[in-house]
């Protein structure tokens, strides 16, 4: 693979932060998906689920929101 394909970003979830309240899931739909008490599962099911660029703004805001602060961008070299 190619360094021009691979995801810019990738989404670390902290699990010992995360309480399951979903606002992850809800903005990354595509991304992450969600089990049955709420806490996000990725759909590629990789720990690290990446990012395409065309997500990367919701990927920010989901950073952003999380109300636990539970989540983190990482660039590919973190």
């Amino acid at each position: 693979m190619t360094s021009s394909r691979r995801p810019a970003l990738r989404l670390h979830i902290d699990w010992t932060r995360c309480d399951g309240r979903g606002l992850c899931t809800e903005l990354l739909p595509s991304v992450l998906d969600r089990d049955d008490w709420g806490y996000p599962l990725p759909r590629n099911h990789t720990p690290e689920p990446g990012i395409p660029a065309q997500l990367q703004p919701d990927a920010r805001d989901a950073v952003r929101l999380c109300p636990r602060l539970a989540l983190t961008l990482l660039h590919p070299n973190d």
